[in-house]
């Protein structure tokens, strides 16, 4: 690949003291994709030279003769939480801003590995719609952001077969950004091999609310009748419901909760929580979310023997 691809800027969350890194540079991810290039090795078992990331999960299964690994082994649609920027500027004496422009480099290798590792769909929180009651000057930084990215970054993505799509309430923004965003999905609308869905002004009960009002609009049109309404029908109307459910969902910055980000659509997802700041979030560590999602078994309301019965499916979906 040439430069690295990026679209977004990151999220930070709220305010947390975090241990601090140990003060080791990450080799460069341009140096590491060309280590794995070079050996001609896959992306899923390359073993990556970078400091080791530290992941907290949820219940993950035990080692035992009884738990069957998941059928899946990549998951096919992975979101982020990219907390941290903000922590990890004060740790270095920098303003909040300097943490989000750095943050676009961990955007870079998210978007490289899904590329080069056959993962289908991935869905960046970039602004949430509760962020907008931070700080003027950083609200303004990152406007700023989101359009140089825009610009710089539309055509290489176009180029790799990247479909941008921006999901939540974009009439919020400023015509000029809005604009570019429409501009952006108009103008990759056509790929396939990389759905990049970046959330702004985007909150999980937001999307639901707008999916019920849609469909209670659809039945006063008589296009719908109330009783045909269940969870399938309803999901038609939720953002990304082109897209599979989402399998993997990492948090980074060493806090554990979702943050209203698709509420809905997280409802079978495999939760991961890394204590590594965005920034530091490299394709090493993307690697053993990765890895830490398949060894995890997805039994959807079964047993664990009636997964291992099911364990040869080439793909698997909540019932």
């Amino acid at each position: 690949m040439g430069s690295s691809p990026s679209a977004a800027t990151a999220m930070d969350g709220e305010k947390r003291p975090s241990e601090a890194m140990d003060g080791r540079e990450r080799p460069a991810l341009r140096a590491t994709f060309s280590q794995r290039e070079k050996a001609n090795t896959s992306w899923p078992n390359f073993q990556f030279n970078s400091l080791e990331c530290r992941l907290k999960h949820t219940q993950s299964p035990p080692a035992s003769n009884n738990v069957e690994p998941s059928t899946l082994s990549l998951p096919r649609h992975i979101a982020i939480v990219m907390d941290g920027n903000g922590r990890w500027a004060r740790q270095r004496h920098r303003p909040r801003s300097f943490g989000h422009r750095a943050g676009q480099k961990a955007v870079r290798a998210a978007i490289e590995s899904c590329l080069k590792g056959g993962i289908g769909a991935l869905t960046l929180f970039a602004f949430s719609s509760e962020n907008w009651q931070r700080p003027p000057q950083e609200v303004s930084a990152l406007m700023e952001l989101f359009l140089k990215a825009i610009d710089r970054e539309v055509d290489e993505l176009h180029g790799y077969g990247v479909r941008i799509r921006f999901i939540g309430g974009l009439a919020a923004f400023a015509p000029a950004l809005h604009e570019r965003m429409r501009r952006a999905m108009a103008r990759t609308e056509g790929n396939a091999k990389l759905a990049l869905n970046i959330a702004v002004n985007y909150g999980g009960r937001w999307d639901i609310a707008n999916a019920a009002k849609t469909a209670a609009l659809a039945v006063q049109r008589g296009e719908l009748a109330a009783d045909d309404i269940d969870e399938q029908r309803f999901a038609t109307f939720m953002s990304l419901s082109d897209l599979p459910s989402v399998d993997l969902f990492i948090r980074t910055g060493g806090e554990q909760r979702i943050s209203n980000f698709l509420l809905w659509q997280l409802a079978y997802s495999e939760l991961v929580f890394s204590d590594v700041l965005w920034p530091d979030f490299d394709a090493a560590c993307l690697q053993q979310a990765v890895d830490e999602f398949a060894r995890r078994e997805r039994r959807y309301g079964r047993t664990g023997a009636q997964v291992a019965g099911t364990s040869g499916n080439s793909s698997e979906n909540p019932p």
